[in-house]
């Protein structure tokens, strides 16, 4: 098949059709529960406002519609999962087509991507990372495109964008670093002017409303961040210990993505051009990230998690490309397409593998079953819909909101402990309530006993 320009964005299509089906697939027929992260924003999605107790609403906007529309269904969500992944992948697409003159190189700036786990094997679980991923494609997108054009109304989609991808998840603001230090370096070179500024309108609209929860709420969310981090146990040796480990990390993640590179690549010299301005954005919107999570790991000795750097490698593809144009030898490229189509289809197999040997996982909890159980238990009382589920985490209360066949409210206990009274069934006359109670897991315990 001659590999004209059509045809290149038929294999695409083809690859990004194919990503989607198998990630929905195969996690929808190998777990018997939906992930952590995933059950935690449905719960965060049944009782909606603009943050919860661990991240920004984003993920559970975008659950909640999708529940809305499918209810119960796991494979919903595992879809909703890879809709952002090749959403993003689409983004990039279109973004390299900027980039270089042959289509060739922008397919493989996206195929080079499932050399990194972040956007195959750990995919299924729809979490604030995943969420992140489309929005942080299309801010750097349309930073990009105002940049080159220098319209309105690009600069508005970027702080759009920008303000969507801080609702899903605050490490964003590495991203965001990276893009001022890139639009005050070409302010100062003239190369744009203050227009860029525009973009602060929609991305402050966008915001606003979670910054005054934030205010309202004790800024629960920042706290929860920094105690991730690690960051109340001051120790010396965190400041070496912990950037060396993540550094460590991040280079054993992208030794697959290397690998592939390995076999499109004739020959590794580099000849950069520091008036490039295209090299420059693309070393900005790679390098700055992951070097200034770095920096903060060593400047402040907290430890950064492996699957917070989900959205950090996505143009990394473009970026290598970019560099090595030049060695590139599209007449030899089935040693590349070969290791492609291994790692492709080894990911979905592996992810299958542990799924189904491994029985101890989040994913086989008992969901359903216990949700059915509860709800046989509150007919047997009640005849009426239970409305709420309060108390417990997001984990098991979380389950029994989406499986119990009313839908209940998830209502956290930090809002509401002074509220109720210490019981597993709450009488709804005296309240004017109709909740489920859960108290130090007593109702879970007596289910499976």
């Amino acid at each position: 098949m001659t590999l004209n320009k059509k045809n290149l964005n038929n294999l695409f299509y083809i690859f990004i059709v194919s990503h989607l089906i198998i990630w929905t697939i195969v996690p929808s027929k190998t777990n018997n529960n939906l992930p952590l992260d995933t059950i935690e924003a449905l719960a965060w999605g049944s009782n909606l406002d603009w943050g919860f107790n661990k991240h920004p609403p984003m993920s559970a906007f975008l659950v909640e519609i999708f529940y809305q529309i499918f209810g119960s269904q796991d494979w919903a969500y595992y879809l909703l999962s890879q809709i952002c992944v090749v959403i993003s992948f689409f983004v990039i697409f279109k973004f390299s087509e900027d980039f270089f003159k042959n289509k060739a190189y922008c397919l493989l700036s996206v195929l080079l991507l499932e050399g990194i786990y972040f956007y195959n094997f750990t995919t299924p679980e729809f979490n604030v990372n995943v969420c992140l991923m489309p929005f942080w494609a299309l801010t750097v997108f349309y930073l990009w495109k105002g940049f080159k054009d220098n319209k309105v109304t690009d600069w508005l989609l970027v702080g759009l964008f920008a303000g969507f991808g801080f609702l899903s998840k605050y490490l964003f603001i590495y991203l965001g670093l990276a893009m001022d230090i890139f639009l005050i370096y070409m302010i100062y070179k003239k190369k744009i002017d203050f227009k860029c500024l525009l973009s602060l309108i929609p991305f402050l609209i966008v915001l606003w409303p979670h910054l005054i929860w934030l205010t309202e709420n004790d800024y629960i969310t920042v706290t929860y961040g920094l105690h991730r981090t690690g960051s109340e146990d001051f120790n010396i040796i965190n400041h070496i210990k912990h950037p060396l480990i993540f550094l460590g990390k991040q280079i054993g993640i992208l030794v697959p993505f290397f690998l592939m590179l390995l076999f499109l690549v004739k020959k590794f010299k580099i000849k950069l051009k520091i008036n490039d301005k295209k090299l420059l954005f693309l070393l900005a919107i790679n390098i700055v990230p992951v070097a200034s999570v770095f920096l903060t790991s060593m400047i402040l000795g907290v430890k950064i998690r492996t699957m917070w750097m989900t959205p950090f490698y996505l143009f990394f593809g473009v970026l290598v490309i970019y560099i090595f144009q030049s060695q590139i030898n599209l007449n030899k490229i089935k040693n590349f397409v070969t290791v492609f189509v291994i790692l492709f289809l080894f990911s979905p197999f592996a992810y299958a593998y542990v799924s189904i040997t491994q029985t101890d996982k989040r994913t086989d909890y008992p969901g359903k079953k216990i949700s059915e159980q509860a709800q046989e238990l509150w007919d047997k009382s009640r005849n009426e819909k239970i409305l709420s589920v309060i108390g417990g985490n997001e984990w098991t209360s979380g389950n029994l909101s989406y499986h119990l066949k009313d839908r209940p409210k998830w209502i956290v206990e930090w809002h509401s402990r002074d509220k109720f009274p210490e019981s597993i069934w709450l009488c709804g006359e005296k309240k004017g309530l109709s909740c489920l109670y859960l108290n130090d897991y007593k109702l879970i315990e007596k289910i499976i006993k």
